[in-house]
């Protein structure tokens, strides 16, 4: 079946093939976020360690998926060879960075909004932070896709393939994550899934400016993937754990976060 997923997105234009694997990691986190109408709440300890899970995720794919292939594909050698993945990596947290401080938002388990001064509401705001973080997932296998096509053989499409259901295991939880708690604030359940699923669009849109800018700009690939590995790091260390550290039972998101972590580096390297 794989073999076969690949094949067919071999056939592909590169922005066509990380449009769909973008909708497809924006279908999950819909998939995730439409668990709504089925329950009326979530246990807040499996909804910590869901998010520990994500962190786990993002932090190996960060490693092996983006930053491993970034400095194996640089030429030269020593400090040579490293420099484009540390300055790739350095504009990519600097990046959510700046979004941060631009952007007002709202995170899961915090009352005090973020950013400048709003009057938007509170299930706006917390949209707008889930999709923060969903942009540099969409971005690196965007990246990815456009790697494969210039053809670089560090950049595979398995392995595009591959980020892009590592990032959708993660965000069906994300999902999750985003619905239950806008539900638990008086939204209808069909409001609490829009904004839920809205979180992701993000994704398939960061996507295609992935695979467009290194598919027209090939030289830049190698500091693609560390800015993506960058994003994705900061915003697991910013958002994804301090948000999972607001409760009692915090051993709990960190046991899922050894299992997000084990679950994707396993698939990455087995797969990948």
């Amino acid at each position: 079946m794989i073999d076969n997923l690949i094949a067919y997105f071999e056939t592909l234009n590169p922005i066509v093939a990380a449009l769909i694997a973008g909708l497809f990691t924006w279908g999950v986190t819909a998939l995730g976020a439409a668990s709504v109408f089925l329950f009326k709440g979530v246990n807040k300890k499996l909804l910590n360690g869901m998010l520990g899970f994500t962190g786990g995720v993002m932090i190996a794919a960060s490693f092996w998926s983006l930053l491993a292939p970034a400095i194996e594909m640089s030429e030269g050698e020593s400090f040579e060879k490293v420099m484009p993945a540390a300055i790739g990596f350095l504009l990519g947290a600097l990046f959510i960075f700046g979004l941060d401080k631009l952007m007002p938002h709202l995170h899961l388990n915090f009352l005090k909004t973020e950013g400048p001064k709003s009057s938007l509401h509170r299930t706006t705001l917390l949209t707008i932070a889930i999709a923060l973080h969903n942009i540099p997932e969409g971005l690196a296998v965007g990246v990815l896709f456009g790697g494969a096509a210039a053809g670089h053989s560090e950049a595979t499409i398995a392995g595009a393939i591959l980020l892009a259901m590592g990032i959708g295991l993660q965000n069906f939880p994300e999902g999750i994550a985003v619905s239950m708690p806008l539900r638990r604030m008086g939204l209808s359940r069909r409001k609490s899934f829009q904004y839920g699923q809205m979180s992701a669009i993000v994704e398939p849109i960061f996507a295609v400016l992935g695979a467009w800018a290194v598919a027209f700009f090939i030289p830049i690939l190698p500091y693609a993937l560390a800015f993506a590995a960058g994003a994705m790091i900061f915003v697991v260390i910013e958002e994804v754990i301090p948000e999972t550290q607001q409760e009692e039972h915090s051993d709990i998101p960190m046991l899922g976060f050894v299992l997000g972590f084990v679950v994707m580096m396993v698939l990455d390297v087995a797969l990948g």
